[in-house]
């Protein structure tokens, strides 16, 4: 069977560890994730570096910020009344918008993360955890294989690159 070279309209299965400029792990991926080259999972950066590239092939990115998850945006950080938050509230939790009785000046399709509670207020910062950062990524393609229409028509492969997901409040992990 001949491997085939990377293109857009086809699925990448990958593994990654993610590191800052300082060289502190950030993220790891040891199970393979699939993503549609030519969709919306990648950021055009690591599409453009994955292309020609086959099966057991590693490269190495350099992501500047606006490469990756954009500046840091000091207008998505808010300070919110205590009193709008449920009662168990840790840092780390995530809320869709700012609840009701918040900021209404505050984008509402934005994902905002409790950064600081105080006794009367509570930090929300609206910037992805890793805004603002360089990143090194280093990836090793593990397969490669055309996509489905169903894949191409979505432009996904069901995986976005790095949305976060929280398995518990303060737990986040980059997948």
């Amino acid at each position: 069977m001949d491997s085939i070279q990377i293109t857009p309209q086809c699925v990448v299965a990958l593994t990654w560890t993610l590191k800052d400029t300082l060289g502190e792990v950030l993220d790891e991926l040891q199970d393979p994730v699939e993503f549609l080259v030519g969709g919306d999972d990648l950021f055009a950066k690591i599409e453009q570096a994955l292309q020609g590239h086959e099966a057991g092939e590693r490269v190495d990115l350099h992501l500047e910020p606006e490469e990756a998850f954009g500046d840091y945006n000091e207008k998505l950080v808010f300070l919110e009344p205590r009193a709008i938050f449920p009662d168990l509230l840790e840092e780390g939790m995530t809320f869709e918008g700012v609840p009701a009785g918040g900021t209404q000046e505050a984008p509402r399709d934005v994902l905002y993360t409790v950064t600081e509670i105080y006794p009367e207020h509570v930090v929300l910062d609206g910037n992805h955890p890793l805004a603002g950062i360089a990143l090194r990524l280093h990836l090793k393609v593990e397969r490669v294989r055309e996509a489905t229409e169903e894949e191409i028509g979505s432009g996904t492969a069901g995986t976005g690159f790095f949305t976060v997901q929280r398995e518990a409040p303060g737990d986040a992990t980059l997948h």
